[in-house]
């Protein structure tokens, strides 16, 4: 991590976690950004602080009240104790793979999420657009980055068929081996924002944050052959900064992803359903053989595909068990 000599506007400090700091606090605490999660430790940066301190918070009460990268704490000045997490501007999670419903935290305070696909085997739309709803309901910007574009003849096809999954979607294509095919991405990196890499094992987001940042200290590994598909090479959240002076947070690859209530991620990512849905005869419609259907008769003019509403029935039905978690960050009171 390089962000020593920075300052909490550097960290990306914002006035929305300046007004959440009490007088007396501002005197006893220092103000610090978690820049990576290691087992029992977290990686910390302010003005007058950077290394590790404990990751237990005394005021910890529910699973989202556990640090994750990107969050703000404040410390004791002098032990360097973690007292109290900041409220987030927001907050990327999910379920745990399984039955037991753990909540894991991905990432917080994020200003621009890169979705990161390969245009080969691994590039699938119902994945895309889980990302695509998550984004949407934290209320952070997606922008979809298509790698390997070495390895198709046709990567314009792999683009237009991101590009169909929402109106004004964001698309770039790139080697991210290049340095010049990348270096249109770290305009999107300015001084003191963040910027979340999110997809699967072996799209090539850990060989993009090395091209970003001119270094290949970041390990990467081949995908398979026979069916396109990669290990994970990062296992540690951990945030990066690059010479525009933003901040690159690289994440693990989750191949297996299960949203937390995205009713609202839902509503935009599938607005064209949505409406159509307000149209059918009766409000109690299951959209299936009622009549004055209009989710039925769109799907008989041949202008709704039948596999995007089978996407839409089965997020929804997922997000309508969903386990009740807050997904949007609240907007903090003033302190005085």
């Amino acid at each position: 991590m390089d962000h020593s000599t920075h300052t909490l506007e550097d960290l990306g400090w914002r006035p929305f976690f300046g007004v959440q700091v009490l007088q007396d606090e501002a005197q006893a605490c220092l103000a610090v950004r978690v820049m990576a999660v290691h087992r029992g430790k977290l990686a910390v940066a302010g003005n007058d602080f950077e290394g590790q301190i404990d990751s237990h918070l005394a005021t910890s009460q529910g699973e989202e009240d556990r640090p994750t990268v990107g969050d703000w704490l404040l410390i004791d000045r002098i032990s360097h104790e973690p007292l109290r997490l900041l409220t987030r501007a927001s907050l990327f999670k999910r379920r745990a793979a399984g039955g037991d419903h753990r909540l894991q935290l991905i990432a917080a305070n994020v200003d621009t999420v890169l979705i990161v696909a390969s245009c080969n085997q691994d590039f699938n739309i119902p994945r895309l657009e889980r990302y695509l709803v998550l984004a949407r309901e934290v209320g952070v910007t997606p922008v979809i980055v298509l790698t390997k574009i070495d390895l198709t003849d046709t990567p314009e096809r792999f683009a237009e068929a991101a590009r169909h999954l929402q109106p004004g979607l964001r698309v770039e294509c790139i080697n991210a081996r290049d340095p010049a095919s990348a270096a249109r991405l770290a305009a999107l990196c300015g001084k003191g924002e963040t910027v979340a890499l999110l997809g699967s094992s072996g799209v090539g987001k850990s060989t993009l944050v090395n091209t970003l940042r001119g270094s290949d200290t970041i390990a990467t590994q081949a995908v398979r052959e026979h069916d396109g598909k990669g290990r994970h090479t990062t296992t540690v959240r951990e945030m990066h900064r690059l010479d525009h002076g933003g901040w690159l947070m690289d994440t693990p690859g989750m191949r297996e992803f299960q949203m937390v209530e995205a009713a609202t991620g839902l509503a935009e990512v599938f607005d064209d359903i949505v409406l159509l849905t307000l149209e059918c005869r009766f409000t109690n419609c299951s959209h299936g053989s009622e009549p004055g259907c209009a989710i039925q008769a769109s799907l008989a003019a041949g202008t709704l595909e039948p596999a995007r509403l089978d996407r839409w029935r089965k997020l929804t039905e997922q997000d309508s068990s969903a386990p009740t978690w807050q997904t949007r960050a609240r907007k903090p009171a003033k302190r005085t």
